[in-house]
């Protein structure tokens, strides 16, 4: 879902502000989507992982990791997630320190020293509790996340002529929307961290079926990648005077993604467990989109090649993804009665 947060934050604040007639609806988004990413940061202790299993070294926190081939990227990915999971989803995916950072962005937009002080010490205020809470290593997974929010804040600064009220108001918008995402897969997220409540104990099933979960997370994704893009079409083609049609033009080759029915017979089930082979197998479909179109002219009987325009690249690719998702889950039913 690392993707999904983004987008799934530009898609609502984009719209929204466009149909609030805001002529800066696109960068809105945009601002939103940077910050929906920015809880992430906390799954670069995974490296920490990485690291050793390439080593050949065992990670406290990576079960099973040590000794195993640098090569196996199965393994590797393994390692990856059990180590980045120690800390992923705690520290940086509170609903209760999510508006404490974005007032911290807030104030770190504008050009007063003294604002930016208080910013500043408000996070501050943040990596000291989640020492007391967590310790040296909830810390440190505070500081980063502190140090790129206020990264980001710097960009939007020098980049955007966006007001503190309304960066505080995207970037919250983006902090807060991000933990609900990490609801489908994996350990959900610590919600009212550092309160010692937790809020949803268990990640929410959309079926009982282990791969028919996964396959539903990966369309709710999917959904998400699908509604940015045409937010962005939308926004972009009124913005230039033009018609807002509501599905830019697809090639027809996008039908091909059908053939990747076939897959079932190859790769395994996919589980949150082991679902690598059969994303980024999927995604691969999407090169498609990426194929130049070939034609062949009857009157002089020459192949013509023209590569596609962006908009129609992202959402051929998009299509093609669609439907070899959506054969691959036929075919999996079907083995399955």
């Amino acid at each position: 879902m690392f993707v999904g947060h983004a987008l799934l934050a530009f898609a609502l604040v984009a719209a929204v502000a466009h149909r609030l007639g805001s002529e800066r609806a696109l960068t809105l988004g945009v601002v939103a989507a940077a910050f929906a990413a920015v809880p992430d940061v906390d799954i670069g202790y995974a490296l920490v992982g990485v690291a050793s299993h390439l080593g050949g070294v065992g990670v406290a926190g990576a079960t099973g990791a040590g000794g195993t081939a640098a090569g196996d990227a199965v393994s590797l990915a393994a390692t990856f997630w059990s180590t980045g999971n120690v800390v992923h989803r705690a520290v940086t995916h509170s609903l209760v320190v999510a508006p404490v950072v974005a007032a911290a962005a807030a104030l770190w937009v504008t050009d007063r020293t003294d604002a930016r002080l208080v910013g500043a010490a408000l996070l501050g205020g943040l990596v000291a509790v989640a020492a007391a809470v967590s310790g040296a290593l909830g810390a440190a997974v505070m500081l980063a996340f502190a140090v790129a929010a206020l990264l980001l804040a710097a960009a939007v600064a020098g980049r955007t002529d966006l007001t503190p009220a309304a960066t505080f108001a995207v970037a919250a918008f983006g902090l807060l929307s991000h933990p609900f995402g990490d609801l489908f897969t994996g350990e959900p997220p610590r919600l009212l961290y550092p309160l010692g409540v937790e809020l949803v104990p268990h990640r929410v099933a959309l079926s009982p079926d282990p791969t028919l979960h996964l396959l539903a997370a990966f369309g709710v994704e999917l959904a998400t990648v699908w509604a940015a893009a045409l937010v962005w079409a939308r926004i972009r083609a009124t913005d230039a005077g033009g018609p807002a049609r509501l599905l830019p033009r697809v090639d027809a080759r996008a039908v091909a993604g059908a053939g990747y029915a076939a897959s079932a017979l190859v790769i395994p089930a996919p589980t949150l467990d082991l679902s690598y082979p059969f994303v980024f197998s999927v995604l691969a479909v999407g090169l498609v989109g990426v194929a130049p179109r070939v034609r062949l002219r009857p009157r002089t009987w020459r192949i013509g090649v023209a590569r596609p325009g962006p908009e129609r690249t992202v959402f051929t690719a998009l299509a093609a993804v669609t439907v070899a998702a959506a054969a691959y889950l036929l075919a999996y039913l079907g083995g399955v009665a």
